[in-house]
């Protein structure tokens, strides 16, 4: 079975209450229940943390008990090389999720050390952005397994 993190940065705890007109009313708690649902309809196994400490947030990547992971690491995304260099090091695929569309906001938002390195990047959807992610899991947990040096 497929084990996916999802994996909540700073301030995410909040959602439902902060800013609710850029992230919505959703809270994290609504958003892992359904994803659970989700989950279980996909054959997906789904573990969740959510920490306001980046190093909290590597310490968990680190432990590598996942095959993918959806990450929404808030506003380490615009600063965190430790945090990229984690997810690029760790060797598991992972898929970015945001709110908001970080393009469209401040200009400090534009930054982005994750977007490069990510199978996938889904951004500007609101809650429904982490249902869309572990879709696309869902799907590409379903392919063959491809042969090293042979075409997809």
């Amino acid at each position: 079975m497929t084990r996916v993190l999802v994996l909540n940065g700073p301030n995410l705890n909040l959602l439902g209450t902060r800013e609710p007109h850029i992230y919505g009313r959703t809270t994290l708690a609504e958003i892992e229940d359904g994803l659970r649902e989700q989950a279980s309809r996909l054959g997906l196994e789904v573990d969740f943390y959510q920490s306001n400490h980046e190093g909290a947030l590597i310490d968990r990547l680190q432990r590598r008990d996942f095959d993918w992971a959806i990450v929404n690491a808030g506003g380490l995304t615009h600063t965190s090389v430790s945090l990229r260099d984690c997810l690029n090091g760790i060797d598991r695929p992972f898929i970015e999720v945001h709110l908001s569309d970080p393009d469209s906001r401040e200009q400090f938002r534009r930054v982005n050390y994750l977007r490069d390195i990510a199978a996938a990047s889904i951004v500007g959807k609101g809650a429904a952005g982490y249902s869309m992610a572990l879709d696309e899991i869902g799907r590409r947990a379903a392919l063959p397994p491809r042969t090293p040096g042979k075409p997809a």
